[in-house]
């Protein structure tokens, strides 16, 4: 090889070598615990290690900046008690402007079509001139602590609309993980304008629980001929929904389709409706092809035509404030117990009595809020 080719085979090999490190100081600012990285942060360095203030944070999420709507949101997720301070201020400033979206949560089983059900919804409702935040939530592993938050590229065209917001969140390791941070979310969410607010999780039991606490009206997605209608019940999920839908209906999948709505309906007889004054049915659609989606949403705004009115909206709304203030008080409580120094110094003792079967759950349980109590006796102010 000539000196030339020398000379460009190094400068080559040096630029590789450039990209491998680029690539992987990117790779190292995703974190999958807590926190979505945005585009702009990635590609905007500055922007990124600018510090936003309260005011800042305020006037850009009622100005519409997605940018600054997408930090608040991390603020809100992140599990600083720093951030929480700043966090708090920014939702106590923004709190007169919410609460005027339609809260619309959607499960259903993995594999059942929701990101295909929400994209063609969506952008059908961007298209009559609708502002639409979908808050989609993915279960995190108990033993990496991570989440994927995938469904953005499953949603590619509605992520191309400027008038749509998609938002991936982790649900942490407990229910009052979801509720806390889809709520804030939420409240963020309309403060910077978006008048219909789509919250998606995966079917999975419990996670369900959380969510309806937290919307208006809660959709379930069921396929035809799985089994889904007798699982459904045995989870609870049925009784907690406002409409079933049975996606896939098309094709081949008709038959079956009409099948389970026929049988799920029959079931439902013998649940109470999840809202008074409005009976839950069973419909079909198919996600696909767009069949019977804008038939369900017309039953959605025919539930706040009907109940809105009636302060069924309203009332559900008040009580599940107050649910989510116990919920705090309760998340909080469990907090500060466990940090406790003087817990901490006998937990391991008290465990391992109770492994070794010297000591009942109860007593070992007793002994460990006794020494929290005498610790915290006299204490009235606020944990740092």
């Amino acid at each position: 090889m000539n000196e030339r080719g020398q000379s460009i085979c190094h400068t080559v090999r040096r630029r590789l070598r450039r990209d491998a490190a680029t690539r992987t100081q990117e790779s190292s600012r995703f974190s999958w615990k807590g926190r979505w990285p945005m585009s702009d942060e990635l590609s905007n360095p500055a922007r990124r290690r600018q510090q936003f203030s309260v005011d800042d944070y305020v006037a850009g999420i009622r100005a519409g900046d997605r940018t600054i709507l997408a930090r608040a949101i991390t603020l809100v997720e992140s599990d600083s008690r720093r951030h929480e301070v700043q966090a708090q201020a920014v939702l106590q400033h923004l709190l007169p402007f919410t609460g005027r979206a339609k809260r619309v949560g959607i499960t259903g089983v993995p594999g059942v079509g929701k990101s295909t059900f929400i994209e063609f919804l969506g952008c059908q409702l961007v298209e009559r001139g609708q502002r639409l935040a979908v808050l989609t939530i993915d279960p995190t592993s108990s033993r990496s602590g991570g989440s994927i938050l995938g469904d953005k590229t499953r949603m590619e065209r509605l992520c191309q609309l400027p008038a749509a917001f998609i938002r991936p969140t982790p649900s942490g390791l407990s229910l009052g993980g979801v509720a806390r941070r889809t709520r804030e979310t939420m409240l963020l969410c309309e403060a910077a304008g978006f008048d219909t607010i789509l919250v998606e999780t995966v079917g999975v039991g419990q996670t369900e629980i959380a969510l309806r606490s937290l919307v208006d009206f809660f959709l379930l997605l069921l396929l035809p001929g799985s089994g889904d209608e007798l699982q459904g019940i045995k989870k609870g999920i049925v009784e907690m929904a406002d409409l079933v839908a049975i996606n896939k209906a098309d094709g081949e999948n008709r038959l079956r389709a009409e099948l389970a709505r026929q049988d799920q309906a029959a079931a439902l007889h013998y649940l109470q409706p999840a809202t008074s004054e409005w009976p839950t049915e069973v419909v079909l659609c198919a996600g696909l092809t767009g069949e019977g989606i804008m038939d369900i949403w017309q039953r959605i705004e025919k539930f706040y035509l009907v109940l809105e009115p009636k302060g069924v909206i309203a009332r559900r709304r008040q009580e599940q404030s107050l649910t989510w203030l116990n919920d705090l008080i309760l998340d909080e409580l469990k907090r500060r117990f466990y940090r406790d120094p003087c817990v901490q110094n006998r937990l391991l003792a008290v465990q391992q009595a109770l492994l070794r079967g010297e000591i009942t759950a109860v007593r070992a349980a007793e002994s460990l809020l006794a020494a929290h109590q005498e610790n915290h006796s006299g204490f009235t102010g606020t944990e740092n």
